[in-house]
């Protein structure tokens, strides 16, 4: 019997401190909706006193002043009532109910009129002081009030970042320290351009078609490893036999390379238009020609069937044909299941100027499932 005794003034005791370090305001019969206020309190709930009126003041809807005061009202009872720093309040409760719906009439010349209904509510907002408990249970409180509640956003992610690790693999191999590691980024990419406007130049072919898929770098000590993996390696390699050594001459003055050798390497890959990067170069091609957007789309996936791939997804941004207003257009033909890990899914984007302007061009090729 004692100890029930006890625990009863225990509970006792602190439903007193509770509703010491707890204080409310009350606004009744506001001429506004309860969906637009609630539209705002479901913001604020959760937060601080000092970060409430900050987001107050800077949200544009008209709800924000009437529930201003209020908030600021409870703190006044706070601070002057009980003592309270402003610091130390959280708002644990704010609800808004639906009031009373006033009835007026609205004038109009001859002597018409027309009814109106204005709605109201009552705002309720309850501050409480969390100065007085144990961090521990601040920590619990705080985490257990309910945090507004910002809907759903896009989770977009790149498609080869997002298989790092299971099926795909890096596309440069190198250590270095942190604050080292900028400068290796920025040498990869340096490399990487050099080689693509090296191509340029001395590839010349009707379609416009590079035939780079992607440039592996594999950086050493004393020995930088380069491979080129290209759909079309004969039209580098034709004409000049050492076009190769011209390429590591032109890579070591872009870069000064002294004391590291650099090796240069290109193989071939049996099937390239299932690659999205020479497709895309296809379309990018077709699309400078002015061919129709729906053409080029329909032959590159003409191409990429040829290449037994099990689906494939194009999407162009821009000004395309030349329309004044830029739009997205994408086709799909097969399975594209982005989310399945397991799927092996080649992605790109790829960038062409136009005469019209700049359009981007995203192609996502589904090679195989493992």
């Amino acid at each position: 019997m004692t100890n029930m005794l006890r625990n009863k003034n225990k509970v006792r005791k602190r439903e007193k401190e509770d509703i010491k370090t707890e204080v409310y305001a009350l606004s009744q019969s506001i001429s506004m909706s309860a969906h637009k206020a609630r539209r705002v309190l479901d913001q604020i709930r959760g937060r601080s006193y000092q970060e409430t009126l900050m987001i107050l003041e800077l949200m544009p809807y008209r709800a924000c002043y009437p529930i201003f005061k209020v908030i600021y009202s409870a703190a006044a009872n706070a601070k002057h009532n009980m003592g309270l720093n402003e610091e130390y309040l959280v708002i644990i409760k704010a609800t808004v109910d639906e009031g009373t719906t006033v009835k007026k009439l609205k004038p109009r010349a001859r002597g018409r009129s027309y009814p109106i209904k204005r709605p109201t509510c009552h705002i309720t907002i309850v501050l409480k002081n969390i100065s007085l408990y144990e961090e521990s249970v601040v920590e619990n409180s705080i985490g257990a009030l309910k945090k507004p509640d910002w809907g759903s956003m896009g989770q977009k992610i790149n498609p080869l970042g997002f298989r790092l690790g299971t099926i795909q693999g890096h596309h440069s191999l190198w250590f270095a320290q942190p604050k080292n590691y900028s400068k290796g980024l920025q040498e990869d990419q340096k490399i990487r351009e050099c080689i693509k406007n090296y191509v340029q130049k001395n590839m010349r072919i009707s379609s416009g078609v590079e035939g780079i898929a992607r440039i592996e770098i594999q950086k050493r000590i004393d020995l930088i490893q380069i491979i080129i993996h290209m759909g079309f390696p004969k039209l580098l390699v034709e004409g000049k036999p050492r076009r190769i050594e011209e390429l590591q001459m032109n890579v070591q003055k872009e870069l000064n390379y002294v004391n590291r050798k650099l090796n240069i390497t290109i193989t071939r890959i049996t099937k390239p238009y299932g690659h999205p990067n020479i497709l895309a170069e296809f379309i990018a091609g077709q699309l400078r020609n002015r061919v129709s957007f729906r053409k080029a789309i329909k032959k590159a996936i003409e191409l990429t069937e040829q290449a037994d791939t099990k689906g494939i997804q194009v999407q162009i941004a821009g000004r395309i044909d030349g329309k004044e207003i830029a739009r997205v257009e994408w086709i799909r033909e097969g399975r594209v299941p982005l989310q399945t890990i397991r799927a092996k899914i080649d992605y790109c984007s790829y960038r062409v100027r136009t005469i019209y302007g700049v359009l981007g061009i995203k192609i996502w090729i589904f090679v195989d499932e493992e």
